[in-house]
């Protein structure tokens, strides 16, 4: 018999009146995954991580990797922390036309099914189908109907259950994927207005249409046994990271659209772009009905956090032997400016105003930059400078935190210890909100 996927739980026990979720570590940095899965052995608890179409796909995406690729690259992480596989669960985001969508529809599917099927066949085992964006072939002047995106996720779920059933040949104890679908799917990485227009929280009538229509379009192509399968819809309640930070959650403007959530005894919401929410804030997401919270660019902002307290802590104890200096901050920045294509879309003013969201920007575009040789080079140089631990008066000044941690015996006064404690601070944060210690697995 096979095994359950352990992401039902989280339905499970939201309808039992229990209020627990999971957040979704959607990064691909080595570092901040080593930190969540320290976490998560320390807590014992699952981690859910997701890969995005933009980072991995069949062409190997920004990160270099195809599916398979990035499995094997976090089963390697994962026993460099002692983590066991099972304790893991990974999925796959925003897969669909999304880096296709300059093609027609015919081409664009074509490649978004081969992604799919590629994910599905590596072993993850959250597949978040999302054929909410465009294609070139689609009029740009009218929306894009419920029906035509139900449709296009339907014929992107056959194909992951077929490429399900050609898994189970080769390991027959494979879980089968839960699918999450919807039509109001944030943009991923954040928005990439100038201007902050507002949010607008999903309307009930609006969610409930979308969970008819998609359950329409799964039995039109004869796949009620998939449907059981789905146990998340995407929607609107009112959050969104961005240059600036956040849109904060305000549980009583999404008060209809949660109580709504209710009458499905089968579903959760699942809440992307929740980076920068206070930890009472995604706590009450929860509460409301959201199982699953997506945190990306809130993750490795906090493992930058980490590395320029190292860099500035840098500067002051190599002040006088600049040549002995990593030069992190300026390496970091040379890169972006040499190629701007990952942050010129999202951030906007004058040239200071740009300069300044490179280093410090919410929306953390640098996180695209630090697989580059240069940066990856200058991180170790730091990391090297600091390897007898980072002298106590300007870890107090730059990383008071970790300062207090390591007083305490709490943290090792180690860079790779104090950069990852940063971002565990806000792993915490989730854990606080998703009691998500309650999953079994």
């Amino acid at each position: 018999m096979v095994k359950e996927n352990p992401l039902k739980n989280i339905v499970r026990l939201q309808k039992a009146g229990k209020q627990v979720g999971i957040y979704s570590a959607c990064t691909s940095n080595g570092l901040t995954l080593r930190a969540c899965m320290q976490r998560a052995k320390e807590t014992n608890t699952i981690l859910l991580i997701e890969a995005t179409a933009n980072q991995v796909d069949q062409y190997g995406g920004y990160t270099g990797m195809k599916p398979a690729d990035f499995m094997e690259f976090i089963k390697k992480l994962a026993a460099e922390e002692d983590l066991p596989m099972s304790q893991i669960i990974l999925g796959g985001d925003h897969l669909g036309p999304l880096t296709f969508a300059h093609y027609d529809e015919e081409k664009a599917m074509a490649e978004a099914s081969e992604l799919i099927r590629q994910f599905v066949l590596a072993g993850f085992t959250k597949i978040h189908i999302d054929t909410s964006m465009k294609v070139a072939s689609d009029d740009p002047d009218t929306r894009l109907s419920d029906e035509v995106i139900s449709r296009r996720g339907a014929e992107l779920a056959v194909v992951a259950e077929k490429a399900y059933q050609e898994l189970l040949k080769k390991n027959p104890d494979a879980i089968h994927p839960v699918y999450i679908v919807g039509s109001e799917v944030p943009i991923p990485g954040g928005s990439q207005q100038a201007v902050d227009t507002g949010l607008q929280v999903t309307k009930v009538e609006d969610f409930k249409n979308t969970v008819n229509i998609f359950e329409k379009s799964f039995h039109e192509h004869g796949l009620d046994e998939a449907w059981k399968q789905v146990i998340g819809f995407v929607v609107q309640p009112g959050v969104e990271e961005k240059d600036a930070g956040c849109t904060p959650y305000d549980r009583s403007k999404a008060v209809d659209l949660m109580a709504s959530i209710k009458e499905y005894p089968n579903f959760v919401f699942e809440g992307h772009s929740t980076d920068y929410q206070t930890k009472y804030a995604l706590r009450e997401l929860v509460e409301d009905g959201v199982g699953i919270l997506k945190v990306g660019p809130g993750l490795t902002f906090a493992m930058r956090e980490g590395l320029f307290a190292l860099a500035y802590a840098e500067k002051e104890v190599y002040k006088d032997q600049p040549e002995k200096q990593s030069h992190f901050m300026e390496v970091l920045d040379e890169a972006m400016t040499k190629d701007p294509k990952y942050y010129a879309h999202h951030y906007h003013g004058t040239d200071a105003e740009i300069a300044y969201k490179r280093k410090f920007s919410f929306s953390d575009r640098c996180r695209y930059y630090m697989p580059q040789p240069e940066v990856v080079a200058a991180q170790e140089k730091l990391f090297e400078n600091f390897k007898d631990g980072v002298p106590l008066g300007v870890l107090s000044q730059f990383a008071p935190i970790a300062y207090t941690k390591v007083r305490e015996g709490k943290l090792h006064n180690d860079p790779v210890s104090i950069v990852k404690d940063r971002v565990i601070h806000t792993v915490d944060e989730y854990l606080f909100a998703s009691h998500q210690e309650e999953i079994k697995f």
